[in-house]
Parts: structure tokens; sequence; C-alpha cells
């Protein structure tokens, strides 16, 4: 037997118990919102031409929850792009594509301690040291299928839509700057290519890398991506599949041993979220079952992280016990306070 239809005032009161449970956490993030705000440390990033034109004053903060709750503060909706937060979900489409053993066998997963740039390989190997990097996520991008480019492209905007739940864009005056400042990345993939790590197809492969870093997003869509990961690979507002949910345990893996750069060990020890960064101001952090997180502040320290975003997501993590080796915390718990059902 079915169960009775819910009426139109019962959706309304389950959508006001929700707004009210959600305040709480809302205040929360105006709070830490408010004490970082000021802080002006950092350097815009400047090496590709066009991401020097962010507004250095833009922080948002985003928690999504994986039951669909979205709460924002801040700058939440301006859109950047993704940079290289693009990776490790990059990454996921590659492991569908080709299992993952063929992508270990291309890709490893070791952190380096060495800078995102940095042309160096696994000597035994041959293989780029992991997927964060850029010498793997080159070798991740030439992996993602399709008959010609076109496909291989419209693929990969496929794909963070339905993380995001919206249509995806290419921000096409950050890919021209992208594309004529990335030697280096080119020099990558030529040696990649002299060691059998990529195919001969590597300059469409480079061009998908070039672009799947000027994608456009906002914190909001990083929190909503992060939320995906955390429920599995189900986009929590649109209900969709985004990844199969097997693999999602790898992306957070590496997310948390080699996301932020070369500071991921200290992250790892001290946040202890899987997490990415981006040059573009971006964070995507994942606390997997609960929630997703999306920052967005453009000021980078020396590792190419964005010092707002270090600085809300530490807060966030010791004042709720959010790191993945927490225990014996008695602190209140974030989730607690989206419970619908929470007394007000």
């Amino acid at each position: 037997m079915s169960p009775p239809a819910t009426t139109a005032d019962e959706v309304d009161l389950l959508i006001g118990r929700m707004k009210t449970a959600a305040a709480p956490v809302r205040e929360i993030l105006r709070e830490i919102h408010a004490r970082y705000a000021d802080n002006d440390e950092g350097k815009v990033a400047d090496y590709i031409p066009e991401l020097a034109k962010a507004d250095r004053r833009r922080f948002g903060i985003t928690i999504a929850t994986v039951d669909g709750q979205v709460i924002d503060v801040g700058d939440c909706s301006q859109l950047f792009t993704i940079q290289s937060i693009s990776k490790p979900f990059v990454y996921g489409l590659a492991l569908e594509d080709h299992g993952l053993e063929h992508v270990l066998s291309k890709v490893g997963v070791e952190p380096t301690g060495e800078a995102f740039n940095s042309i160096v390989l696994d000597e035994k190997s041959n293989r780029p040291f992991n997927p964060m990097v850029n010498a793997g996520a080159i070798a991740t991008a030439d992996l993602v299928a399709g008959r010609d480019f076109p496909e291989r492209v419209s693929r990969m905007l496929a794909m963070f839509g339905a993380y995001c739940g919206r249509p995806m864009y290419i921000d096409n005056s950050v890919f021209m700057s992208e594309r004529l400042t990335g030697h280096r990345n080119r020099a990558i993939g030529h040696l990649m290519l002299n060691f059998g790590m990529v195919s001969d197809r590597i300059q469409d492969s480079l061009e998908l890398y070039f672009q799947q870093c000027s994608v456009l997003v906002s914190c909001r869509d990083l929190a909503v991506m992060g939320a995906t990961l955390a429920g599995g690979g189900v986009n929590p507002l649109t209900k969709q599949r985004a990844i199969q949910q097997p693999y999602v345990k790898y992306l957070l893996s590496v997310m948390h041993s080699c996301g932020m750069y070369d500071y991921a060990g200290e992250w790892a020890f001290r946040v202890g979220i899987p997490s990415k960064s981006g040059v573009g101001g971006g964070i995507v952090g994942v606390v997997p079952g609960q929630f997703g997180i999306g920052i967005y502040s453009p000021p980078l320290d020396a590792k190419g992280n964005s010092v707002r975003g270090i600085l809300a997501c530490q807060e966030l993590s010791e004042r709720f016990g959010l790191h993945a080796f927490e225990s014996g915390y008695s602190g209140p718990v974030l989730r607690d306070l989206f419970s619908p059902t929470r007394s007000t």
C-alpha cells in the first residue's frame, strides 16, 4: 500500500523546519566569514594573466549537505575558473572509462612534496606521481575517452554538470591565457610521451587539460560537488549519479593525501578533510557521509592555496571535530545542526 501523498501544507512545514534548522549553521558561517574577511594576506595568481584580474576582496563559504540543504555566506554566486580543483573529478572520469588498474599503470598515487608544476616523474615506473600534480592531471586528461576532441570536451563538461547540477561552460579568455602561457605543461606532456605514459594525441589532451582548468564554477558549485562525493557519488540536488560509487573512495584518498599542493601533508595533519585547492582561489572539501564545503577567496599563500580558505577550513575542522581521524571529540557536531527535527 502506498503511503499517503504529502500535502502542500506538510511540504511548507518541512521547508520551514529545514530553514530554521539551517539558521545556526548560517550564523556560524557568518561568524567565520566575518573573522577572516579583512585578512589581506596572500597574492592573487598572476602567472596566468587572466587570473590576475580577480578581485582579492571576494570571499564566500558554502556548505551543502548530502540531503540537499545548501547554506551560503558571502560571495557564493561569483563565478571563477576551477583550475586544479578539476583534477580529482577528471581522474574519476578516467577511472570510469578505463578501470582502476589501467589508470594506475599511467598515473601513481604517491604524494611528492614537490611543487604542482614540477617536471618530475617516478624514476622506476616513469609515471607521474599522482593525479593532483600537473603531470598526473595531463596524463589523466589523456585517458578521457571520446571518438574525437569535441566529444571528449563534451563528456568532460557533462561530467562537471552532473556534479554541479547545471550546464557548465568554459571561460574562453582564461582558456586562451592558459594556452598561450602553457609551455611548461607542454614540456611535461612531451616528456611523458617520450616514456609512453600518454598517447600520440597529447596535443589534443593538453588542449583538454587547459579547457578543464578553465571551467567556470561558483563557491556553491564546489560545495555541491563536495556533497556529491560525500554522498557516494549522487548529486544531492538532482539525485543524478555523477560517478560510480566504488570509485569515490579513490578520489577522496588522493584528495586527502595530495590535494593541497605541497601543503598536502600538513593539511592532512591539521585539518584532516579530503580537499582540493586551485590557484583561482577555490577549495572544495568533503566530509564523507555528511556534507561538502566550498570556499572562494583569490589571494593565495606561497604554496598556491587560498589564505582565507585555509583559515576557514581549519576553524571548521577544529570547532566541529571534522578531522578524519578525530576521536574522543565531545563538542557540537555540525551535521546535527542541520536536522529538520531539531528543537528551536
